[in-house]
């Protein structure tokens, strides 16, 4: 899929000071930017681990790679970059012959760059087909797809636990008797639909009331929480000792699954809270560098709304 004409992709990335401080790059560290999109963190890496440090840069989206190859190519072969997505690093490494990284870093949600490019339909300002996949030349269902094929219990559970939409009951309801008469199939006709399925509160809605339900959309198209736990799964095995993940979420759920597996593996018990003894024999993996989520500063986020609610989390790998 071609870049819109006239669009260039640009991208603020998000807490840029607060990356180096805890990745901490060094001169012949191998580094590794799982969510590359317009390479902003990756040139960050390569500037503070010049000149000898390298980076593997990964993204499904083929936009952001172009983009990122022309952000990075003053590096050279200093910076490797592979359409993949971050949970297929293992595979990735293996393939480049790389044993450990000394760092890893990725920052999930969708980039500005997709949400301003109207026909990836992941927004509802203009009118657009529902696609939202992040790599939009594959072939994994669309949002379309999703609300045409899956049924209203399966509806409802993903505005209600990918986007804690309260009335997603009511929601999904009204998606499967309109799609009786005709698909819903544009984010103009979803966002529409949603509005005017929940009830109106006294001084307005504080954000669109379809906000919730095309994060849920998005989360479910591109399996956003599934791949993240692959990468949190194996994250540690691919850091050397020393060797230092940092996560930044946007959204609850992420931002929680990141923080039960950090505590988990900085713990020397995973018990169960009602074992009188300690019988797990578990030793602690990582130590963590932050005890709780970091946010961005007002600076930032005056300059950056969508940093407002970005946390970013970072731990070591012990020995």
């Amino acid at each position: 899929m071609m870049d819109k004409p006239g669009t260039d992709f640009i991208h603020l990335s998000v807490m840029p000071r607060e990356v180096l401080e805890y990745l901490a790059p060094r001169d012949g560290g191998v580094y590794l930017d799982g969510t590359l999109g317009a390479a902003g963190h990756s040139r960050l890496i390569l500037e503070a681990s010049s000149p000898g440090g390298r980076l593997i840069g990964l993204d499904r989206d083929p936009a952001a790679l172009r983009k990122a190859a022309q952000v990075l190519a003053p590096f050279g072969d200093r910076a490797l970059l592979r359409q993949s997505n971050f949970s297929e690093a293992p595979a990735v490494l293996q393939d480049l012959g790389i044993d450990k990284l000394d760092g890893i870093l990725v920052d999930l949600g969708v980039s500005s760059h997709q949400l301003d490019t109207m026909e990836r339909g992941f927004s509802f300002r203009e009118d657009a087909p529902l696609d939202m996949r992040m790599n939009p030349e594959s072939d994994e269902p669309t949002a379309a797809d999703l609300l045409s094929e899956l049924s209203e219990e399966e509806l409802a559970n993903i505005f209600w636990e990918l986007g804690e939409e309260r009335f997603s009951r009511r929601i999904a309801r009204r998606i499967v008797a309109r799609r009786l008469e005709n698909p819903v199939e544009t984010t103009r006709q979803l966002a529409d639909l949603v509005a005017g399925a929940l009830p109106k509160p006294k001084g307005g809605h504080r954000i669109h009331p379809a906000t919730r339900v095309f994060q849920a959309l998005r989360i479910r198209v591109n399996d956003e929480l599934g791949e993240l736990q692959k990468l949190l799964d194996v994250a540690f095995d691919l850091l050397s000792e020393g060797g230092i993940l940092v996560v930044i979420s946007f959204h609850s759920l992420e931002d929680r699954m990141v923080k039960l597996c950090f505590r988990r593996e900085a713990s020397s018990c995973v018990c169960p809270p009602r074992m009188p003894l300690c019988v797990c024999g578990h030793a602690p993996r990582l130590k963590l560098l932050t005890r709780k989520g970091v946010k961005a500063q007002q600076d930032e986020v005056d300059g950056n709304p969508r940093s407002r609610s970005a946390v970013l989390r970072a731990a070591v790998r012990l020995p």
